[in-house]
This record gives C-alpha cells, structure tokens and sequence, in this order.
C-alpha cells in the first residue's frame, strides 16, 4: 500500500494529513474551511484515494495559512507516498464540467515543481471563501510533491462551479497518474532513470 502519514506544526498551523493511493475514495477532513473541505472531498471521491486532513490554524486573520499549510502538508504526504515512482503511469488529464463549467487539469510526476493557473473566477469569493486561496493551495501541494500542473479552466459562469471542476479534474488526474502500467514491468517512466 502507498500511504503516508505527516504533521506539520507551524506558529500559524497545526496539520495532520494521512494519504492512501490505493483507498476506495473515502475522505474526512476537519480543517476549519468548510468550502476546502468539500474540495478535498472532490480529489479523494474522483481520485479513488482515502484522505484524512485535520487541520488547526489562525483562521481569526483569514484562511489562507490554513489553506497553503494544508497544501504544503498533502503535497509532503503525496511524496512519501508515491515513493520512487518506478512503474507508475506518470503523466495524467482529465477534464470534468459540472453545468455550465468545465476545466481541464494535466500533470507530471517530473519531481519539477511547475504550476500553469489559468483561472479567471467571475466572483472574488464563494461564500466567505476567498477563490485567490486555491492557487494558494496548488502551489502549496507542487512545491512539496514534485509536480508539474497545468490547471485551465475553458469555461463557467458559477465561481462554485468553477471551482469544483478543478478540483474534481486534479483528482483524476492525479489517479491516472499514480495508477500503475503493468507493461512498464517496475521500470521507471523516465530515460533519465529517475524522477
């Protein structure tokens, strides 16, 4: 199993990530963020991996510590999980619409932290949450789990929308991914040898 447990404890977060590549989608998160809980839920339901966030942070300023902490601290998870990569399929897409909207998420497990956020939300908040805090996030998850993203959204009207669509995309990206190719024999997906 690809699973990995990490506590990051900052003077702005307390975090706990617990992260099972091969889960059944289940997620439990408490991270005081209602909105980024519902989008975590999003990446562990369409990426068919278990995920458990409990998160304490300086959320009487605003969310966003809480927010790129919690990145930070799933990207180190990821990491460790994924391990060498040897076998993996590396390179995942999906694109999902919800309604009117629809995104298009592309990655690679390259161990080269890159982000492409083309995003441009048609309200600055969704609820109470801050939309400004997602690339926040993402950033936050790349830096730490050595991945190059590219997030575009084509499409949307719905800020809510909008933003479900990359979340639920980045899920299944990332499943096709991390999913194991029986033809690479164990082989590392790289003619460098290595990620």
């Amino acid at each position: 199993m690809r699973t990995a447990q990490v506590t990051r404890n900052t003077l702005e977060t307390q975090i706990s990530v617990t992260l099972n590549l091969d889960g059944s989608g289940h997620g439990r998160f408490h991270t005081g963020v209602p909105f980024l809980d519902h989008m975590l839920d999003q990446i562990a339901r369409h990426g068919v991996m278990d995920i458990e966030v409990d998160a304490v942070g300086d959320l009487h300023i605003d969310a966003h510590h809480t927010v790129e902490d919690i990145g930070i601290t799933l990207g180190q998870a990821f990491a460790r999980a994924i391990g060498d990569k040897k076998g993996v399929r590396r390179y995942g897409h999906a694109y999902v619409p919800l309604d009117e909207a629809l995104s298009r998420v592309v990655l690679d497990l390259s161990g080269r932290p890159g982000l492409e956020y083309h995003v441009n939300y048609t309200r600055a908040a969704i609820g109470s949450f801050d939309v400004d805090l997602i690339h926040e996030f993402f950033q936050g998850f790349i830096n730490h789990a050595g991945v190059t993203l590219h997030i575009d959204n084509l499409r949307g009207i719905n800020a809510h929308h909008q933003a479900e669509t990359i979340f639920k995309a980045f899920g299944r990206a990332l499943r096709m991914a991390v999913e194991v190719d029986p033809r690479m024999g164990g082989v590392m997906p790289s003619t460098k040898g290595s990620l």
